[in-house]
């Protein structure tokens, strides 16, 4: 008796996340640095927020919105906490940005989980039902058949 279950991803989405994720990270560095203009490098999250929930939706790979704000926290703690010494200085920027890497990541995480979610679902319904082409389970009898 031999059981064989595979299941195949739809898409690998590995590399759009990442660099979703390193977009994310240098739009974080430069709103807590103050080094660029507030309204663009806001917009610049934002899109590319929207291109990767549009690209996860598309892909029917919903499950990635969980993960993504947990890869995003890991490319941008360092820079958030660098960023935050640059506005602040080194003592005062240390403990902002020690807590903004720990307690303030819970706002930016669930910002950019709820932002992935609502575009990720919206582009899933848009898109309509898959097309199976046959049922999930194949079950062969004793027989052979």
């Amino acid at each position: 008796m031999v059981f064989q279950v595979r299941e195949r991803a739809r898409g690998n989405v590995t590399t759009p996340m990442m660099l979703w994720a390193s977009v994310m990270a240098v739009v974080i560095f430069l709103r807590e640095a103050q080094w660029g203009s507030g309204t663009s490098d806001v917009w610049a999250g934002v899109i590319a927020t929207v291109l990767l929930g549009v690209y996860l939706g598309w892909r029917r790979r919903g499950a990635a919105v969980f993960i993504a704000p947990m890869v995003s926290w890991l490319f941008a703690w360092l820079p958030l906490w660098v960023a935050a010494m640059i506005h602040h200085g080194f003592f005062r920027g240390f403990f902002v940005g020690l807590f903004l890497i720990t307690i303030g990541w819970i706002g930016i995480g669930l910002l950019e989980f709820f932002g992935l979610g609502a575009v990720t679902f919206l582009v899933r319904i848009l898109r309509g039902p898959t097309n199976s082409a046959g049922p999930d389970v194949i079950i062969f009898g004793p027989d052979g058949r």
